[in-house]
């Protein structure tokens, strides 16, 4: 049996609490492929499983990450060809867990090429946003271009992808972020509209900012009490998707204007769904946005790569908040 280094969570804690480690190389089942690592993205998701607060879903690995770069090196023959892939191919993937390490096990339908031009530190930071962002964004909230989105938490992974894509596809985006620096960011990213929540009601601001109207869609990191100030700022026909919960998970809104106004308040986590759903996602991710990257519409904004070695830093510089875009650990 053949080893791989990899960073593991000691114990449920602090970010020194991850430690490299050695352990044995995952075998690809049936439907996987094996990819030899050489970037690994770090989000959010990892911070809240090495708190305790974010176990894997059943028959994932135990060690955190959730999207990989590399090269396959394993994988059935006939799968591969099927999919159109070949050993030495580079790819990047969402997986469930196990993506901090040198060697990963992804599903074959989660697997999507590099696109031309991108490294692999590049490539390694889109599939946890991307297809987060798309699933809720575009199919689960039906975003359409013509129409205002509002990000909460512009700078962020998942705040920066909405604020490229959003903006790629023809709609209009607001966002809020914590200081009037990450503002600046922001529009420099692309936004069209960009509120200090700590200086600004940003529901007021939206009502200002799109005279009175209120946003088509929501992106929603927040929730608890954000709910009901989103709610009086969506347009009539508005949609707020809920994908994190860091202000609680307890809302009170008023049901009334959900009723008058034919509003939607929905929600969905990425990492329990199957594979057939994911496939799905990357299937609209290459046909969609892909080709956005090739022709150069879009690139990824990645704030600072560190050493695999040094993940705890890396978590550290994620959990405050100084951060513009992705996070990625090197092997």
């Amino acid at each position: 049996m053949t080893s791989m280094r990899a960073i593991a969570i000691t114990q449920f804690g602090a970010p020194e609490v991850l430690v490299e480690t050695v352990c044995a190389d995952p075998v690809p089942a049936a439907g996987e492929v094996l990819i030899r690592v050489s970037a690994s993205g770090v989000n959010r998701p990892d911070v809240l499983q090495r708190k305790g607060a974010y176990a894997p879903p059943p028959g994932a690995s135990e060690l955190p990450g959730l999207e990989v770069a590399g090269t396959l090196v394993a994988g059935d023959a006939a799968a591969l060809a099927a999919a159109g892939w070949q050993l030495g191919d580079r790819v990047c993937a969402l997986v469930a867990g196990g993506g901090y390490a040198e060697l990963c096990v992804a599903p074959i339908a989660q697997c999507l090429p590099i696109p031309a031009g991108l490294s692999d530190v590049e490539a390694a930071s889109l599939p946890e946003t991307f297809f987060t962002v798309w699933s809720n964004v575009f199919d689960r909230a039906r975003l359409q271009a013509g129409e205002t989105l509002l990000v909460q938490g512009g700078t962020s992974g998942i705040g920066v992808t909405a604020i490229l894509l959003a903006k790629a596809l023809g709609a209009t985006v607001i966002v809020t972020a914590g200081s009037d620096d990450k503002c600046a960011a922001c529009l420099k990213l692309g936004a069209d509209h960009a509120i200090n929540y700590k200086t600004h009601d940003f529901a007021a601001e939206v009502k200002r900012l799109t005279d009175g109207r209120g946003v088509d869609v929501v992106l929603d990191m927040v929730a608890g009490d954000y709910v009901a100030r989103e709610v009086s700022c969506l347009a009539d026909d508005g949609r707020i998707v809920i994908i994190a919960i860091q202000g609680g998970t307890k809302s009170g809104f008023n049901a009334g204007d959900v009723l008058r106004r034919r509003l939607t308040i929905t929600g969905s986590t990425l990492r329990p769904r199957s594979v057939a759903f994911k496939a799905a996602i990357a299937h609209q991710l290459r046909q969609t946005v892909w080709p956005l990257f090739e022709r150069g519409d879009i690139r990824p904004v990645i704030e600072r790569v560190f050493p695999a070695a040094q993940a705890a830093q890396a978590h550290a510089l994620m959990e405050s908040g100084q951060h513009v875009g992705k996070i990625v650990l090197q092997w």
